[in-house]
């Protein structure tokens, strides 16, 4: 074991977190945390995970349920794609794995929703395989430390970072050397203002002994981001509002909302020809109800909803008539939802 590995597992046993998925649990509760933890802050995912896990225990039980019932536990942790991936890798493992997930990463790969990173996470602490992964956090502990100075999201940075998490790794305690990696990232090696002081790396840290810590990682150019708007209607009719159901792939798939489209112009004047155009609905605007405004990872979004009176048109295909008061057992989007909640939903 190397100095950096030997430095930072002393850390860990003494600072590591304490973390519902960590300890005595199975590899499904691993490889559900993991999934979670994709692009989402570890506060942000602990309730969900502990309330997933309730509802459903083990890999049968995710696998026999219905997908609106798997998207209505995840509502609110966004990027719904991650929960459409964990069904479908359920019924898969179900199906071809006897219900046991594989503990090779290569085959972990082969399940939707699972890359390098988290099949090399979910290998080696559920399994104890010697195999390194590589996240935002160990990312930019590992490009301090030896003083990266490619860009670590491009290609050939990337492809150092991953060789110096291998190298260092310490065999026979993989799955801690990762989780210590990913702690000195959260709670010390923070992007702005790293606790240096306290960081148990930082004797044989590169980039702070030449006093570039904070230039590293290095990251390439960002692109603007989008900004673009909406307009939805609001139809309600004896205590029942109109939904339509989103294609089951793409942006928010399976999931609910009010009718809508994208706008140009003058979303009051628009919206009646876009849902003339896309559900043969002919309505009429009669108030506004909410404007929301809300940011995707390649775009931001302001969405105008609108009160309407349905002149002609019905339910069928993608649209149905919701009881407001059941309109929490329909999953939505978080813009869908704000909306919802304007009607008691």
């Amino acid at each position: 074991m190397d100095a950096f590995a030997r430095r930072l597992l002393t850390w860990y046993r003494t600072h590591g977190r304490s973390l519902p998925w960590r300890g005595r649990v199975t590899p499904y509760a691993v490889w559900i945390s993991e999934i979670m933890l994709q692009q989402t802050r570890v506060d942000a995912v602990i309730p969900f995970f502990k309330r997933w896990m309730t509802h459903f225990p083990n890999v049968r039980a995710l696998a026999q349920a219905s997908e609106r019932e798997v998207l209505n536990y995840w509502e609110g942790l966004g990027y719904y794609g991650r929960a459409r991936n964990l069904h479908r890798a359920a019924r898969i493992v179900v199906q071809e794995h006897a219900g046991r997930l594989p503990r090779d990463p290569e085959a972990l790969r082969k399940l939707p929703g699972i890359g390098a990173y988290t099949a090399g996470a979910i290998s080696s602490i559920a399994f104890g395989e010697d195999v390194a992964t590589l996240d935002g956090n160990l990312r930019r502990v590992l490009a301090r430390v030896f003083d990266v100075r490619l860009a670590a999201d491009s290609p050939a940075g990337e492809k150092i970072l991953w060789r110096l998490a291998a190298e260092h790794l310490p065999k026979g305690r993989a799955g801690d050397y990762n989780q210590a990696l990913m702690d000195l990232g959260a709670t010390v090696c923070l992007p702005k203002n790293p606790r240096c002081a306290i960081c148990p790396v930082a004797p044989i840290c590169q980039a702070r002994l030449l006093g570039f810590q904070s230039m590293r990682p290095v990251m390439g150019p960002r692109k603007a981001v989008p900004h673009r708007v909406q307009a939805a209607a609001v139809i309600i009719r004896r205590g029942r509002v109109l939904l339509a159901l989103r294609p089951s792939s793409g942006l928010l798939g399976g999931m609910w909302e009010f009718p809508k489209g994208w706008v140009i112009g003058e979303p009051v004047r628009e919206l009646p020809k876009i849902l003339d155009s896309a559900y043969r609905l002919s309505v009429r605007l009669t108030s506004p109800l909410a404007v929301v405004r809300h940011a995707y990872t390649h775009f931001s979004v302001t969405v105008h909803a609108f009160r309407a009176d349905l002149h002609s048109g019905k339910a069928g295909g993608p649209l149905k008539w919701i009881p407001i008061r059941e309109l929490e057992e329909y999953p939505m989007g978080r813009i869908d939802r704000r909306i919802a909640r304007e009607l008691g939903g």
